[in-house]
């Protein structure tokens, strides 16, 4: 936790990470004990934050969507829909310039809040469901994280939980990308009705020009709309249609093609050649993951691998 001297200090450095608000600290301690971290993946950013004692905020959510997620204690707003009160198991959603208010964050109220810039949902939100534009994403005020957004918020708490770690792998270009693509289609899929407008494909070509471009380009940072968006087709559609005719989904089979390429790269060896720099050039968050993976896949470690070439 970083020392502060006043509230207005505490109020600037949130709002370089959110918006620009409007604080009212209602009661509680004098001094600031702010509590907030964060990682940016370019269009999306997560990070936690409590205040520490009661307070209110005035904000019109610039450019971007704001989907806060109490951990403890409860949060209170009122705007365009009514009050919405959020607890635990519960999400508050503030829509893209829109004025809302935070007439209560208690005292106990510590948040996992996910920062969507607003073109980027919109943009994949359309590429994702297959839908076609729209000028603006009609989100719920609140979401239940009991039911089928569960795996979103497991998805971003598992994220969060890094940030005591250092950013370390996520700030990796090519991991930070396809984990803002991860975080952004789970989050759609879970709370946006597919398109009955979807347009259908033809199941087979489809599969075909998606396992060509991923063979074609594996260490592109691939997101689950960008291949939607080569088949034609929604994101569901396209993962059901890989289930049928491959057997294994999307991202499974373009980690299987990720492991042949690294497979081969450190079978070559040659003078340079670092599991490290193979596992991150060929998509994998961490050089641990890469490694438990390969493991899994060849029977040793790509470490043996690049001895034995």
């Amino acid at each position: 936790m970083a020392e502060f001297e006043d509230w207005e200090d505490v109020s600037r450095v949130v709002a370089d990470v959110y918006f620009p608000h409007e604080l009212t600290v209602m009661s509680g301690a004098e001094r600031p004990e702010l509590h907030l971290s964060s990682v940016d993946f370019g269009p999306v950013m997560i990070g936690r934050l409590a205040w520490g004692v009661d307070v209110a905020i005035e904000c019109e959510y610039p450019g971007a969507y704001e989907i806060n997620i109490p951990l403890a204690g409860t949060l209170e707003s009122r705007g365009e829909g009514g009050e919405v009160v959020s607890g635990p198991g519960q999400a508050t959603v503030f829509s893209a310039d829109t004025p809302n208010r935070i007439t209560r964050w208690d005292a106990t109220c510590s948040v996992l809040g996910v920062k969507f810039d607003r073109d980027h949902l919109e943009r994949e939100a359309d590429r994702i469901l297959g839908a076609p534009l729209r000028s603006r994403l009609v989100l719920p005020d609140q979401i239940d994280l009991t039911g089928s957004a569960g795996d979103w918020r497991r998805l971003v708490a598992s994220l969060s939980d890094q940030l005591s770690e250092g950013a370390g792998s996520l700030a990796n270009p090519l991991v930070s990308q396809q984990l803002a693509g991860a975080v952004t289609t789970a989050f759609v899929l879970a709370v946006a009705p597919p398109s009955e407008d979807a347009a259908p494909a033809a199941r087979p070509g489809m599969v075909r020009r998606v396992l060509d471009a991923l063979h074609d380009d594996p260490s592109r940072p691939w997101t689950a709309a960008d291949m939607a968006e080569i088949a034609g087709t929604s994101v569901r559609r396209m993962q059901e249609t890989f289930a049928d005719y491959v057997g294994s989904s999307p991202s499974a089979t373009l980690l299987d093609i990720r492991l042949d390429r690294a497979h081969a790269e450190l079978a070559a060896g040659g003078s340079g050649v670092t599991v490290t720099d193979v596992a991150f050039r060929w998509g994998f968050s961490s050089p641990a993951r890469f490694a438990a993976a390969f493991k899994k896949r060849y029977g040793m470690t790509p470490s043996q691998a690049l001895r034995d070439s």
